[in-house]
């Protein structure tokens, strides 16, 4: 069990695994209406990773820390919090062969980190019976390696959805789908700002920055998919004076 007490950030990844289980659901109906497009798989598995991330964290607070907990925690969020949300802009954005050469060269860096991060030996002087923390890991050549997954994800996620809502601000032609993708490269940077901070040791700065980017990706999410009300056209009865 934890040796200090939890404090009420520390339950936010409750909260924010929750919502992400919802978005989760929303993402597949659609998926499944469209044909599973890749697309739309991606965001579907980054969104359950995210929540798999958070709810690690929440097992961690409510339950207590454990090397293993770490570990899957490691695995879930900082080598796949991103990266699939990433590579489903990636198929969205560019050909489908540049998007599966892509997948084809990345897919496996992340599975050998993850297989590492499971076979790496621990710093038992660095492990927290309340907080989760990369530096438990012996093996700190995997700690440098994930930096370059981040700098993939944030270039396609958030680049993308910088790009895209450019392109829709100077053309006019979407207002809805512009500020959509200004809500997800926002949402999007959050967590990746916590979990800068994180490595300092404040973690609570990541839990803040999951809860309010899922929130703000899902938010932009909805503003690109749904479609402006078009105003009925009045009957030649309706526009006769008097009428």
């Amino acid at each position: 069990m934890p040796t200090t007490e939890p404090h009420l950030v520390h339950y936010i990844p409750i909260l924010t695994t929750i919502i992400s289980a919802v978005f989760l659901t929303i993402l597949l109906r659609r998926a499944s209406k469209r044909g599973f497009a890749p697309h739309l798989m991606w965001w579907a598995s980054g969104v359950f990773f995210y929540g798999v991330g958070t709810a690690i964290e929440s097992a961690i607070t409510i339950l207590g820390n454990s090397v293993e907990l770490t570990k899957a925690w490691y695995i879930a969020g900082a080598l796949l919090g991103g990266y699939p949300l990433a590579q489903g802009s990636v198929y969205l954005l560019t050909p489908r062969r540049f998007a599966n050469t892509m997948s084809a060269i990345t897919l496996p860096v992340i599975v050998i980190l993850s297989i590492a991060v499971i076979l790496s030996p621990v710093n038992p002087e660095a492990f927290s019976p309340t907080k989760p923390g990369g530096s438990l890991l012996a093996w700190t050549w995997i700690r440098w390696c994930t930096p370059f997954i981040n700098l993939y994800a944030a270039g396609f996620l958030v680049g993308g959805a910088a790009w895209s809502a450019v392109r829709y601000i100077v053309t006019g032609t979407n207002p809805r789908r512009a500020a959509g993708n200004i809500f997800i490269a926002v949402g999007a940077i959050l967590p990746g700002v916590g979990g800068s901070m994180a490595k300092a040791g404040v973690v609570e700065a990541l839990y803040i920055g999951e809860f309010l980017g899922i929130i703000l990706i899902w938010i932009g999410y909805s503003l690109c998919v749904s479609q402006p009300r078009i105003a009925p056209t009045p009957s030649p009865q309706a526009l006769a004076p008097g009428a």
